[in-house]
């Protein structure tokens, strides 16, 4: 099994975070992983993304072209990274501010209310987490113990007394994904 991923977003809203949660679970439960983020100067605001390689055998180059899934968080991450999608594979997305809907007939899309449901929980900050947990509905590659796992070492131990609200915005997450 190999799983490659890309997360496009804007800075801020836990792209990078959320590539780097999905890497150390992959991690935690024993598969080999490339993590490889990218993000402009400006940070916050700016254009991010993340690729993430999870795989039972070791990868040999985090650079690709085409991936199983992606997940885009914003209009320019669609317009740019929509085409990547390999055919049969997926797109995820969260529409809040996505004007022009995904076309593609050849791929499997799905869509997360996560900005919705974030608010609706009373904590933006797990915006990314609600989207990793549509992710790992659709493509459950990472068994939710080695989620749990991958928070603890990814946050900071300040920041562990969050880690069930994080793993309940990943349970509203895979409960609230629709396919398209």
């Amino acid at each position: 099994m190999t799983e490659e991923i890309i997360i496009a977003g804007f800075g801020g809203q836990g792209v990078l975070s959320m590539g780097k949660i999905l890497a150390y679970s992959g991690l935690m439960q024993g598969q080999e992983i490339a993590w490889m983020p990218s993000y402009g100067p400006e940070m916050r605001g700016g254009t991010s993304n993340v690729t993430v390689i999870i795989s039972d055998e070791r990868v040999s180059s985090p650079i690709l072209t085409q991936y199983d899934t992606v997940i885009v968080l914003n209009q320019q991450s669609m317009d740019k990274f929509e085409s990547t999608v390999k055919p049969g594979g997926t797109l995820i997305f969260d529409p809040n501010g996505i004007t022009k809907m995904p076309t593609r007939k050849d791929i499997n899309i799905y869509k997360i209310e996560a900005a919705q449901l974030a608010s609706d929980m009373g904590n933006q900050k797990v915006f990314n987490m609600i989207v990793l947990g549509a992710f790992l509905k659709v493509r459950p590659i990472v068994d939710n113990r080695y989620v749990e796992e991958g928070l603890r070492h990814s946050l900071p131990e300040r920041a562990h007394k969050l880690i069930p609200l994080n793993m309940e915005a990943i349970e509203k997450g895979k409960a609230e994904v629709v396919k398209m």
